[in-house]
């Protein structure tokens, strides 16, 4: 009787975890280029009362065994890193990435992060930077005198300068890919982490080895689908009712138990 009241509470404390994950993924259903996660759960450990295969008092076998599991617990959380439906912005500034990478960004102290949100802005002097103020790597100047710029899907950054014929070339934007991209750190503000997990980076051009098309004038909207989500909401909610009336339930016939009379 007490194993359930501990077996329902993991089943409890379970359902709270994926509540958890499933209010941040509604509450960045707005966030530029957000990847939603998933919760993942494994069964604990299981009392076998007796083994399959143990030889009866006639002779044969018993052909399944008597096993009392002991609840669950969350064992991963997982990044879907589907692409996100693009969103015109006209922002000659703003770029989505269709298809598989990351653009490289520099924190102030020299670390390299990782992001899929490519909402670039400009600084006093042309570089171009995020919202945050950090550089992109490889860093892009763009002229003072440029009417306009243009990014092309293979990542070639050109500007338009008044009076010239042609446009000038002044960059190239790379990408990195991760052999497992949901082995990636978290660390807010739309960046990711390297990690042993997720390998090594392996930089590349825009469009070709397996890399995405850049996309000029577009964001990346989050890949969170509202209903989806709701639907997992109302299913992890009805389960932790489950389990709290499960340990009702025992308390219950604890408190019977305790009752009786010789």
């Amino acid at each position: 009787m007490i194993r359930s009241l501990w077996t329902a509470a993991t089943g409890m404390i379970a359902q709270q975890n994926n509540v958890d994950i499933i209010s941040n993924n509604l509450a960045n259903v707005n966030t530029t280029a957000f990847k939603k996660s998933r919760a993942e759960f494994q069964d604990l450990l299981y009392q076998t009362i007796r083994p399959a295969g143990v030889t009866n008092n006639i002779g044969s076998q018993y052909p399944t065994p008597i096993e009392i599991g002991h609840g669950t617990r969350l064992a991963s959380t997982t990044k879907s890193f589907l692409t996100g439906e693009p969103v015109q912005t006209f922002n000659q500034l703003d770029i989505m990435i269709q298809g598989e990478g990351f653009f490289m960004l520099q924190l102030p102290n020299g670390e390299t992060v990782y992001t899929r949100d490519g909402s670039f802005k400009v600084d006093g002097t042309g570089n171009l930077i995020t919202s945050d103020g950090y550089f992109m790597v490889p860093e892009i100047t763009i002229p003072q005198e440029a009417s306009a710029v243009v990014i092309r899907e293979n990542g070639e950054v050109q500007a338009v300068i008044p009076g010239q014929t042609e446009n000038e070339s002044i960059g190239q934007i790379k990408l990195v890919k991760f052999a497992n991209p949901a082995g990636l750190a978290s660390i807010g503000k739309n960046l990711y982490k390297e990690t042993e997990g997720s390998g090594e980076p392996v930089e590349g051009i825009p469009g070709f080895e397996g890399f995405g098309t850049l996309m000029q004038g577009y964001l990346e909207a989050s890949n969170v689908k509202v209903v989806e989500e709701m639907v997992n909401l109302i299913a992890s909610q009805r389960a932790y009712e489950i389990n709290a009336k499960a340990i009702q339930t025992s308390d219950d016939m604890l408190g019977l138990a305790n009752d009786l009379k010789r």
